[in-house]
């Protein structure tokens, strides 16, 4: 039995179409769950709580951006989540560094580490915020006492 040169075209154009649309099906879902999850949740309330991370970026209005699925220091397990979310504002962007670990007791996600980096460097933790009048002057020098791990 021939199969004519049309066939093996329409064969192809058909599982390209069928595999691309399964990839950004998996793609698309994903993400969904990574926003959906309360590690996530968690993180971008923390920062939407930092006054002068939220200056920093120019926000509201917040642009939260797709996880990177190809970063190596993205990981999720049962009993821990390390991600990297990007974000922008209307003056910066950034890296939301979140570490979050869930309590098997409860079954609850807690924030273990959550900072922003700016695009300059310049570096804002936000589960131990600088007080508000030197925020400025100490936004700079926060960088120092974040254990960054694996985070470059």
């Amino acid at each position: 039995m021939r199969v004519s040169t049309s066939q093996l075209q329409q064969l192809t154009i058909f599982t390209t179409v069928l595999t691309g649309g399964g990839i950004g099906t998996m793609y698309y879902l994903l993400q969904k769950r990574f926003v959906e999850s309360d590690y996530h949740r968690l993180a971008l309330q923390k920062l939407e709580a930092c006054p002068l991370a939220m200056e920093s970026l120019g926000a509201p209005p917040l642009k939260v951006h797709n996880i990177h699925l190809t970063n190596r220091n993205n990981r999720v397990d049962q009993h821990t989540a390390q991600i990297q979310i990007p974000v922008t504002g209307s003056k910066n962007g950034g890296y939301l560094y979140t570490s979050s670990v869930r309590d098997p007791n409860t079954n609850r996600w807690s924030l273990k580490q959550a900072f922003l980096m700016l695009r300059e460097g310049q570096t804002i933790d936000l589960l131990n915020p600088p007080p508000p009048a030197t925020a400025q002057t100490q936004a700079t020098k926060h960088t120092q006492g974040l254990d960054k791990g694996n985070w470059h």
